[in-house]
């Protein structure tokens, strides 16, 4: 989910640019300075300890359960161990992501390194389908060609699991909303809960009745559920990954909503509405005023403005006076 929560505007200084002279033209360029010292703005739910100790727990159960799979016989159990080597690996980097997220802005990396956790979702997200891939392949090998399972050793291997898996997703459900890094970590979570709990279900049915293909068919059910959920997290991250608009922002709306809100406003064009993670909108636009006041206070009114009805905090605006201030032909493809 996108927060849209508004936070109060920093205490970065704003200045002006001054433009062509035509009828005391000027323009007014203002934004939030993060590099050198300034806040970002956002709080950041990162989860960074929750991932770290989700991780080692991961890490720690998933070579029992490749040691349970391998003596029970059971592809329920592989390819729940296989889910957790790739969690493993997709935890760390996320807990790395969440780190690095932390990191001040510099003045190679102005806008810090929140856009690491997405790229990092992104991935992960990637990496679920593989593995949903890589589990109905094997199972329809099983299905091809049964062989035996234990139902007992994988009952009790897979309860285990469940209860590790468990407190791991409980750890990170409380930080999954509004950060789509926890929140892929989460779904990775999700997945080898799924899979403890197919199997279980499976060797209870072995159990009872030696049916085996059980094993491979609740396997194929995990999948699908693993890729339901990676496609959720690949489309939301690659839409930040691809600079689209915050889900809860009509970019429509913004221009209507400044013209009608704000008598001195006349029109707002070459307007560009991206994020760098879920909880950062950021806005450039250019706006044709009809007001003599000073650059600097229409500015602040339409800052303002955009940080209480839209939650954007760090904003870019340029006022105009009676034409646009790049080329008219820019401007013209910008509306």
């Amino acid at each position: 989910m996108v927060s849209r929560r508004a936070a109060p505007l920093d205490g970065a200084a704003r200045h002006g640019h001054a433009g062509a002279n035509l009828l005391d033209l000027r323009m007014a360029h203002t934004h939030a300075h993060e590099p050198g010292g300034h806040p970002h703005g956002h709080a950041h739910g990162t989860g960074e300890r929750s991932l770290g100790l989700v991780a080692l727990l991961t890490g720690g159960f998933m070579l029992a359960e490749v040691a349970g799979g391998l003596a029970s016989g059971s592809l329920a159990l592989l390819a729940d161990a296989g889910h957790m080597l790739t969690d493993f690996a997709s935890l760390t980097l996320a807990w790395i992501a969440a780190r690095l997220a932390r990191r001040p802005a510099s003045w190679r990396h102005t806008y810090g390194f929140d856009r690491v956790s997405i790229l990092v979702a992104f991935v992960n997200a990637l990496a679920l389908f593989v593995i949903a891939g890589w589990i109905v392949v094997e199972a329809w090998g099983r299905l091809r060609a049964p062989s035996e399972v234990l139902g007992g050793l994988m009952l009790w291997v897979a309860v285990a699991g469940l209860v590790v898996n468990v407190v791991g997703y409980r750890l990170l459900h409380g930080h999954a909303e509004g950060n789509l890094n926890v929140r892929a970590a989460a779904l990775h979570v999700a997945g080898d809960l799924l899979g403890s709990v197919a199997a279980i279900a499976a060797a209870l049915v072995i159990m009872a009745t030696g049916w085996t293909p059980i094993d491979p068919i609740l396997s194929v059910v995990v999948a699908l559920i693993i890729l339901r959920s990676a496609w959720s997290v690949a489309r939301q991250s690659g839409h930040i990954l691809l600079e689209g608009a915050p889900a809860h922002i009509d970019t429509r709306e913004v221009a209507r909503s400044l013209a009608a809100t704000l008598p001195e406003v006349v029109e707002v064009h070459h307007m560009h509405v991206w994020s760098i993670s879920q909880e950062r909108a950021m806005i450039t636009l250019h706006a044709r005023v009809k007001s003599d006041e000073p650059p600097e206070r229409v500015v602040a009114r339409i800052k303002t403005h955009l940080r209480e009805a839209f939650a954007i905090v760090h904003a870019t605006v340029e006022i105009e006076r009676d034409g646009c201030a790049d080329e008219r032909t820019t401007c013209d493809r910008a509306r």
